[in-house]
């Protein structure tokens, strides 16, 4: 049961420390644009929904191989929220 629990953590930390990196930029920078950090926001909120009730499905066979996907996801698509948060950090830059 171990893996359940730090694939729950793993998911509370990753998108936890992207919001506080959203959060970070918007604080320190009045030219930040409110509109795109809070799709960003809202695409992050949706991706921990998302993960959560995956993590908490039943799960039939190699709950390993399951859990390696759900990291892989999770890896991924904040990966690609990081992308957008500095091409919006760039933008306002300019």
């Amino acid at each position: 049961m171990t893996d359940l629990r730090d694939i729950k953590k793993d998911i509370e930390y990753v998108i936890g420390a992207f919001i506080d990196d959203c959060s970070l930029f918007s604080a320190l920078n009045q030219k930040a644009d409110d509109e795109a950090l809070g799709g960003l926001f809202d695409e992050a909120v949706k991706l921990y929904n998302d993960l959560r009730d995956k993590v908490n499905a039943k799960v039939e066979g190699k709950k390993s191989a399951y859990y390696a996907g759900i990291r892989k996801e999770l890896l991924e698509k904040t990966d690609a929220m990081y992308q957008k948060l500095s091409e919006l950090i760039k933008a306002t830059a300019k």
